[in-house]
């Protein structure tokens, strides 16, 4: 594997890791039809955990086969393919070495109301991860919560281990609970502040939800105004929560959200692109559609980050 001039600029950002680390980090980057250009797109299949398998899979019954998501991440030229520990399991052996792989090590569901200390359950270890061959663990927190600080020393053990044997580590940052209010968990401030706790506990690679123009924190609000800190587009508010990661020095991909339609897709993605951010991490927005439809989508969506759609 021949590593691009600029994944090794972005790896040169990791300064204490290992080659380990370095390594499957260029796995991920080298890897599909954006390999070497700094860019990604990974497929995240965490739903059924999230939500239940009939809210995730019944509108495409297909996509109840583990099989379906691996097939769908490698016919796209994805960078990677996430997914909890028994979705992993499923299709480890049938498609080693055909895309890296995330391990989803925590995770939450819908029928546990968290109330204001929204948690998740660790599912999975990372001895599971290299048994899998994974290039990376995944985890969740929830800034925010009333259990947030017991997941930030869960998050610094597990990465403590991880990074030991040389796996990457993925932060998926979603602030809810405590006193936030629901267009809180995606406002500017909030997001940014998400996003640069994620980079604080060791993200390699930090997930967060593209954020609205709304601003939450009452003494954020002050340093926004006062500094006429710009968030009128999506353009602007990702470079915004991109210099929140060390002024860019942390890989940052956005969540595709709630289902939309593909011109809102595309739309959305054209604007996360042009504020500097590496990439996408898209789950039901793809394989909730049509095979043939979500190949077509993603293809498209590949072409936003190589500037070419």
């Amino acid at each position: 594997m021949k590593v691009s001039s600029k994944v090794k600029k972005i790896l040169s950002y990791y300064e204490s890791d290992s080659p380990g680390i370095k390594t499957n980090l260029a796995r991920i980057m080298m890897h599909g039809k954006l390999s070497g250009t700094g860019k990604m797109v990974i497929l995240p299949v965490d739903q059924g955990f999230e939500h239940g398998p009939d809210r995730s899979f019944a509108v495409n019954p297909d996509a109840y086969d583990p099989h379906y998501h691996y097939e769908l991440a490698i016919e796209a030229g994805l960078n990677a393919y996430a997914a909890p520990l028994g979705m992993l399991e499923a299709g480890a052996d049938s498609f080693a070495g055909e895309i890296p792989t995330i391990l989803k090590v925590n995770s939450s569901n819908s029928l546990h109301n968290g109330g204001t200390a929204p948690h998740q359950a660790t599912t999975a270890s990372v001895k599971d991860a290299l048994r899998l061959g994974c290039s990376a663990i995944g985890f969740t927190i929830y800034p925010g919560s009333d259990a947030a600080f017991d997941m930030f020393e869960e998050i610094r053990e597990i990465s403590q281990e991880a990074k030991s044997y040389g796996l990457a580590v993925v932060i998926w940052s979603y602030p809810r609970g405590g006193d936030l209010s629901k267009i809180g968990e995606t406002a500017i401030d909030i997001c940014a502040y998400a996003t640069h706790i994620a980079a604080l506990l060791g993200a390699h690679i930090i997930k967060v939800k593209p954020p609205t123009q709304a601003l939450e924190n009452l003494d954020a609000i002050k340093v926004y105004e006062k500094l006429k800190i710009e968030v009128d587009t999506l353009e602007h508010r990702i470079k915004h929560v991109i210099k929140s990661a060390f002024a860019g020095r942390r890989i940052v991909v956005f969540s595709g959200g709630n289902a939309k339609s593909q011109e809102d897709i595309y739309s959305e993605i054209r604007e996360i692109y042009k504020g500097g951010a590496n990439g996408s991490i898209i789950g039901r927005n793809t394989f909730q559609r049509p095979r043939d439809e979500a190949l077509k989508m993603l293809d498209n969506i590949i072409k936003i980050y190589q500037g070419k759609f």
